[in-house]
């Protein structure tokens, strides 16, 4: 039986739709089972606190649990290539931050590479670090800090939540600007680091505003600055490590990947609602007080940070010649 040119056409571009058309169902019926958003850091820490808002908020507007999953170990890297191998489904997802960018050029041989094996779905949080120290430690401004420091050379701790992260490099910059020599304890995330730097086990941190804030408030820790270029909103009478030490200059920040070949309409579609997350007054109040900024953009924007944040800390890894313990 011959088809007319007609219908053999009508039948064609039924066909053609097919692809978009399950793209399309795809999407709508996303999520349809928990989603597990795994955090490669220890409980406590930035990436932990920001996930599990993250989390909930996703939870609540698309009707499926996102289940935090903590994979920590070797500054993040367990827990990213437990998401780099697995199903690029959607179905898991990986918070990252200034740790990602700094693990590509920190480890010599990783069993994949950040930039070319994850997709970026959204950015959450910028923000500074503080530097805060344990309240025994008798200086209270940058200028005793450096001079306390000086006196007592390898007499005091510098806390991290484990080697390669962003706290670690802006601890290990500020040592190089200063001219101070700390000894680096490195931990297994934020929040075993900050249990012993409020014990006296540790004497100083470069710490995530949003992890160290609440004990900073408490006067369980003493803020000496922060280190981004101006001060921060939600510490405004804690000055900048750059009034101190010309040109220093420290951010962090955190988001949202999944496996590099998730279908991108899943993608989009959780940007849309973690920029909606973002935008929503509860959410935009918090990330405020504990002193970030939020990240709004596309996935593309939040691939762009990226891409910067992994050039721009491969330098300062390669000049200082720190290595992966």
């Amino acid at each position: 039986m011959k088809l007319s040119r007609r219908k053999f056409l009508h039948l064609a571009a039924g066909a053609a739709a097919l692809p978009a058309a399950s793209r399309v169902a795809r999407a709508q019926t996303y999520p349809a089972r928990p989603v597990r958003l795994i955090v490669p850091i220890a409980p406590g820490g930035a990436s932990d606190i920001l996930g599990r808002l993250i989390g909930q908020w996703l939870s609540e507007r698309l009707g499926q649990p996102f289940i935090i999953d903590n994979r920590p170990g070797a500054g993040g890297n367990i827990g990213t290539e437990t998401v780099v191998r697995a199903p690029p489904d959607g179905y898991t997802l990986l918070m990252v931050g200034t740790f990602s960018a700094i693990n590509a050029t920190l480890y010599d041989k990783l069993n994949f590479n950040f930039i070319r094996d994850t997709a970026p779905v959204a950015g959450v949080l910028r923000g500074p670090y503080v530097a805060v120290v344990n309240p025994s430690v008798p200086a209270k401004s940058v200028t005793e800090f450096i001079a306390y420091a000086k006196a007592n050379p390898r007499k005091l701790n510098m806390a991290s939540a484990g080697t390669g992260t962003g706290g670690h490099i802006a601890g290990e910059l500020f040592k190089m600007m200063a001219g101070v020599d700390l000894i680096h304890v490195p931990y297994r995330g934020g929040g075993p680091a900050f249990n012993d730097l409020i014990a006296g086990q540790v004497q100083v941190m470069f710490a995530t505003t949003v992890g160290s804030i609440g004990y900073i408030r408490a006067g369980r820790l003493r803020a000496l600055a922060v280190t981004t270029a101006t001060r921060s909103d939600a510490l405004p009478d804690i000055p900048t490590v750059g009034e101190f030490v010309l040109d220093y200059e420290a951010s962090n920040w955190f988001g949202v990947c999944a496996p590099k070949a998730t279908p991108a309409e899943i993608v989009e579609k959780l940007n849309k609602e973690i920029n909606a997350g973002l935008a929503d007054p509860k959410i935009k109040t918090r990330l405020a007080d504990v002193g970030g900024t939020a990240l709004s953009g596309s996935p593309a924007d939040f691939g762009r940070l990226i891409a910067e944040e992994t050039e721009k800390w491969s330098k300062v890894v390669k000049f200082a010649g720190i290595k992966a313990e």
